[in-house]
């Protein structure tokens, strides 16, 4: 098996790649019909094909789904691919790539703020012999806190995690067919997908392009599903959070070391003996709210040892949808 993924990568492929995009989206029937005539348009315009779009719907209430499934009987390049429920972006993600069928992968987010037209810029990339070209995201068009947010939480992450993660990248990229099937076949159940690719190395390259805004609708990352997302970022790639309480463990037992010796020698040579009640009560309360701290940190990463042991899929499809050559 491994043989033969190491054999797909970019080197020696032969031919016109086959284009695939991996969509996922959730409760988007106000984008839909855009953002296939986008994709499609830029399909279109691709050498080689037949290309395809994969929508997954991370369980949508709306009329997202029944697009989807016009789309796909109408055009043999679109394939629908429903979950039973709302899994998260990761999963929904996941599903799509369970579903795609080109040599190249495009990632991208259904809200057309990763604008499709890039998409052959990537390709130009990607056949120069980079397995993955990620998007490196500026001039940003969402509001000032959130951008603020954003650029902290990537600085945050580069510096915490393991790897060397790219600022400023999202999971807009085109991969090859070989880091696509590594990613396939990862176990976790908790991913994070700019954080895997990373991980599995080969040859990557970033490009800078500026991201558009929301075409229309709301965003359905809530400010619960961000910080979630950048826990799992933090917490899938690094251990360093953990060894923070070792590090402060350390540093409290050497100040409790040097007062006691401090109180021992204004003792012993001045008998006196040090008083302060209140910095004794701040002293109780600050460790004790750095260990309930800790506690919750070392909660996380069981949890997370909780999920995976448990060993459940990533999602569950209820339907897939496709035309086939036959019209069924």
């Amino acid at each position: 098996m491994e043989s033969r993924l190491l054999q797909g990568g970019t080197e020696g492929m032969k031919g016109v790649p086959k284009i695939s995009v991996a969509v996922p989206v959730y409760n988007e029937e106000s984008i839909v019909e855009e953002l296939l005539r986008r994709v499609l348009a830029v399909l279109n315009s691709l050498p080689g094909g037949p290309h395809e779009i994969v929508l997954a719907d991370d369980g949508s209430s709306d009329r997202t789904w029944s697009m989807i499934e016009q789309a796909a009987a109408r055009d043999p390049r679109v394939v629908g691919v429903s979950l039973s429920r709302n899994f998260g972006h990761q999963a929904a993600i996941g599903a799509a790539l369970d579903h795609v069928t080109g040599d190249y992968v495009v990632v991208m987010d259904g809200d057309l703020q990763d604008p499709p037209e890039v998409i052959s810029e990537l390709l130009a990339e990607a056949q120069k012999g980079f397995d993955v070209v990620y998007v490196i995201r500026i001039k940003r068009k969402e509001s000032m806190t959130l951008r603020v947010c954003y650029a902290v939480y990537y600085r945050l992450i580069a510096s915490l995690a393991d790897l060397d993660l790219p600022v400023g990248a999202g999971d807009f990229a085109i991969l090859s067919r070989r880091v696509c099937d590594l990613i396939r076949q990862s176990p976790e159940r908790q991913r994070y997908l700019r954080g895997l690719r990373t991980w599995y190395g080969f040859r990557q390259k970033g490009l800078e392009i500026e991201r558009d805004a929301r075409h229309s609708g709301n965003s359905k990352y809530s400010l619960r599903r961000l910080v979630r997302l950048a826990l799992d970022g933090v917490f899938a790639f690094s251990v360093l959070p953990i060894r923070l309480a070792t590090a402060l463990g350390a540093f409290v037992v050497a100040c409790s070391a040097l007062f006691a010796f401090y109180s021992l020698i204004v003792k012993v040579f001045f008998g006196q003996s040090p008083e302060g009640f209140t910095a004794l009560i701040l002293a109780i309360t600050f460790l004790s709210g750095v260990q309930l701290l800790f506690l919750g940190v070392i909660g996380e990463y069981i949890g997370r040892i909780y999920e995976e042991v448990k060993q459940r899929p990533h999602y569950v499809v209820k339907q897939v949808v496709r035309k086939t050559d036959s019209g069924s």
